[in-house]
């Protein structure tokens, strides 16, 4: 039975309620996009999600008092290959209506216990910090501490993936020991996040927490056991796309496929191409980690997929990523359900949230901090 209840904001295809888990009920779900919203309602039902601009919500439409309210809102204006208009952008600034909503709940003296800011690490630095210093300012005027980590979904998948939480708990309530450190944590607070925060008023400074939930344990989950043998969807290159691939490599990146290829064992590589400088001429390359697979994103373009190179029995192939591979890529099981558009998948998980980064976060910080509430009341 659910004992914590939430609303999702941004919610995309539900990979925060994935990762929240059966421990939680869902009260109220919001997405802009149509497509998005059918996913979701296909995965977890009709009844939550609202179909809308998170502007044209109106707080007294939600119901109940969530523990938890959970933003991943748009990052486009934030990222490094963003347009660097931040939290004034048309994407990015979804952000001011979507507090708006909060505000009204407090208001209406429904305020959340706790809620989570997820977006890309360009917050911290986004118009020099100016970004990052609103929206703590914003969150602190509202009565709440405030703490960050940089979470890697590497650590769980095998994706690199960091991404900022910023994780807003009432300050009229109490926390529990344990949850926090005297100190940042050089695996949960990189930098730039501890220069972000240097840079703040000394008055927001006040508010903040500097969040430590445990290291997790070394991940056993590889790229070789994500990979479908047959894949649906997309189909393996021809070997001239595949050499066209090689050809594209620097002498470093072809010589991890050499040295792989001449093993015995099966090898799985992830290709990314970027633009390089060759000899001080802007060229495409593609670079591969046998490691891990790039971080996803959405597919503007060809280049923003990703492919992988499989070698076996001195045999080497590529072909694109399958949707059913991202979306295990974000730690989402095999039952979930995936739009059957291939664009319309890798858009969906590209843009999402990784699974057990949300469950590793909730078990060690905001089931803690609502749990002390709990032992709080009682007493």
């Amino acid at each position: 039975m659910a004992s914590h209840t939430f609303y999702e904001f941004f919610a995309g295809g539900g990979m925060a309620r994935a990762g929240l888990g059966s421990a939680w009920k869902c009260l109220f779900a919001n997405d802009f996009d149509q497509k998005k919203a059918a996913i979701y309602r296909a995965n977890w039902g009709d009844e939550e999600m609202w179909c809308g601009d998170v502007a044209d919500v109106d707080h007294r439409q939600l119901p109940g008092d969530p523990d938890l309210v959970w933003a991943s809102f748009p990052c486009q204006d934030l990222s490094l290959a963003g347009n660097g208009t931040g939290l004034n952008g048309s994407r990015s600034g979804a952000f001011w209506p979507f507090w708006n909503v909060i505000e009204g709940l407090i208001a209406e003296r429904r305020k959340p216990r706790t809620v989570v800011l997820e977006n890309v690490c360009g917050l911290l630095t986004s118009r020099n910090g100016d970004d990052f210093s609103a929206l703590c300012a914003e969150v602190a005027r509202a009565g709440y501490w405030l703490g960050g980590v940089v979470a890697d979904a590497k650590d769980f998948v095998p994706q690199s993936r960091p991404r900022l939480f910023l994780i807003a708990v009432d300050s009229h309530r109490p926390l529990r020991s344990g949850v926090q450190s005297a100190q940042p944590s050089p695996h949960w607070h990189s930098k730039q996040l501890q220069t972000a925060y240097a840079r703040l008023p000394t008055s927001i400074q006040a508010n903040w927490l500097w969040f430590c939930p445990p290291t997790p344990a070394k991940r056993n989950l590889n790229l070789v056991d994500i990979i479908e043998d047959e894949p649906t969807g997309i189909c393996w290159h021809s070997e001239a796309e595949t050499r066209r691939l090689l050809d594209m490599m620097s002498p470093t990146n072809r010589a991890k496929v050499d040295l792989h290829s001449a093993n015995s064992k099966t090898a799985i590589g992830a290709i990314y191409k970027r633009t390089r400088r060759v000899d001080g001429v802007k060229a495409q390359r593609a670079e591969v980690r046998f490691d891990l697979a790039g971080c996803l994103r959405t597919p503007g373009g060809g280049s923003s997929r990703q492919s992988i190179l499989v070698c076996r029995d001195g045999e080497i192939r590529s072909r694109l990523l399958s949707t059913r591979e991202t979306a295990r890529l974000m730690g989402l099981s095999d039952s979930y359900i995936l739009p059957e558009r291939y664009n319309d998948a890798y858009h969906l998980t590209g843009d999402g949230v990784v699974v057990p980064v949300v469950r590793w976060i909730s078990q060690h910080i905001i089931e803690c901090v609502l749990e002390a509430d709990l032992s709080h009341e009682a007493a």
